[in-house]
């Protein structure tokens, strides 16, 4: 079956023809590290991973790019406020970030550049930029020249009023052009930079993504993904960096971007006191059932993250769980074909979703899982999962208290067998009775 992904370029849903079918190339734009990664910075992480997971089974041979920004003005103002340095603040918060997202479920992907170990590919890039006529450098700084591109706005298609108010950019006399927007900055003495042929300085936001899709990727390359708040300005300008610089019709072939998260039908907001880190999260809920939540809406559609819905996530998984248990299960050599059909279709999680609840073998329903990267681990492991700091029994008192209890219901003491369940229940540990004897899990 074909895969069917919608491009941002086109506005249409296209058959996914690589470029070079024995290698397929994507890139996706990763965070700023400045601070622990809010649960809208997840999505694009599970949504493109279950695309990276389908092109993989697709293709002999996927690379797949997502970058960490560690050098920008918000992280220049944490590490001043917090004491720390530059190179450390990033460190910290850039392994706790990978940390959340393996917790996710989310595969490595196969290259993960910091922006500051390609400030030279930066420099390199901008120079070529001004020496064919679409750059230009004033007071230290270095400005892409917009109308040196005809048709810049291409992907966001926004009429030129628009781009310029909607870029917000900073109006300063060195601009030739109120929509030009900056490759290169000067740094004070104090603030982290490079030197180059314009100043000691720093490269702006847009260069970045540009210079490390170039250098990993190649000069075009199948995939690019990331919010819908990125498509203007920053993947509009990636594209008149990267086009203007090698002299192609296309930077990427295909352009994908993820709706926006709310929290219970609300913005995220730290005024508004719902700003949910991935972090938190991953101390209160199981972490497949985040993942889970994020996949129950389809990727290019809003998305409203309820705790509700990661009780709903819970109690699917406690289902597909409660099937796999007390068996060895392998998963099928395929997935199973509604599964895969679902994901062909644009990435249709939901209809994906679906798929896998009516499948009732075993087998089948752990490869269908697994495609959506869920069923990770061992079925016990799913249900003795305990908040952090949660108050409760040890699992080896559970096991005690069970056998108490099975030994009070052999000389039928049922009296005694229900005080133990109930007093077990209240303390948030369900037990379950079957022909193999009797399980548990953390309610």
């Amino acid at each position: 079956m074909s895969l069917v992904i919608y491009n941002t370029l086109s506005r249409e849903k296209e058959p996914f023809v690589p470029i070079d079918p024995a290698h397929v190339r994507l890139y996706v734009c990763g965070p700023t590290v400045y601070d622990y990664v809010h649960i809208g910075n997840a999505r694009p992480v599970v949504a493109f991973d279950v695309l990276y997971r389908l092109l993989k089974r697709r293709y002999p041979r996927v690379t797949y790019v997502r970058n960490i920004t560690d050098i920008d003005d918000k992280i220049m103002a944490r590490a001043a406020e917090s004491g720390e340095t530059i190179e450390a603040l990033t460190k910290r918060t850039a392994d706790a970030y990978q940390g959340d997202m393996r917790r996710l479920g989310a595969l490595a992907p196969d290259a993960e550049p910091r922006a500051t170990e390609y400030v030279g590919q930066m420099i390199e890039l901008i120079q070529r930029l001004v020496d064919k006529g679409h750059a230009y450098a004033a007071d230290g700084h270095v400005l892409f020249s917009v109308p040196s591109m005809p048709d810049y706005g291409r992907l966001s298609r926004k009429p030129r009023d628009e781009l310029i108010a909607g870029a917000r950019v900073e109006v300063a006399p060195y601009k030739k052009d109120p929509a030009d927007f900056v490759l290169w900055k000067p740094s004070a003495d104090t603030q982290a930079g490079w030197p180059s042929p314009w100043s000691r300085g720093r490269p702006g936001w847009h260069i970045e993504c540009s210079a490390m899709s170039g250098a990993l990727l190649g000069e075009t390359f199948d995939i690019h993904g990331g919010g819908l708040d990125l498509i203007f300005p920053h993947h509009e300008n990636e594209i008149a960096q990267s086009r203007s610089a090698f002299g192609h019709a296309i930077m990427a072939k295909y352009w994908m971007h993820n709706g926006f998260l709310n929290i219970s039908g609300e913005k995220m907001s730290k005024s508004l006191g719902n700003f949910l880190t991935v972090h938190e999260l991953l101390e209160r809920y199981p972490a497949e059932a985040i993942r889970l939540l994020l996949l129950t809406a389809h990727y290019r559609q809003p998305l409203d993250f309820t705790q509700e819905g990661l009780q709903q996530a819970r109690a699917t998984l406690d289902r597909w769980y409660g099937l796999l248990r007390g068996k060895s299960v392998q998963p099928a050599e395929a997935v199973p074909q509604s599964v895969e059909e679902a994901l062909s279709d644009d990435l249709n999680t939901p209809l994906a979703i679906s798929a896998v609840h009516r499948l009732s073998d075993p087998a089948a329903l752990l490869a269908g899982a697994n495609a959506l990267g869920l069923l990770q681990q061992e079925p016990e492991h799913w249900f003795r999962w305990t908040p952090v700091g949660a108050a409760g029994p040890g699992d080896a008192e559970i096991e005690v208290a069970i056998a108490a209890r099975q030994a009070a219901r052999k000389a039928k003491d049922f009296k005694e067998s229900d005080r133990i369940r109930d007093e077990l229940k209240a303390q948030g540990v369900i037990l379950e009775d079957g022909p193999k004897g009797t399980t548990w899990k953390r309610g």
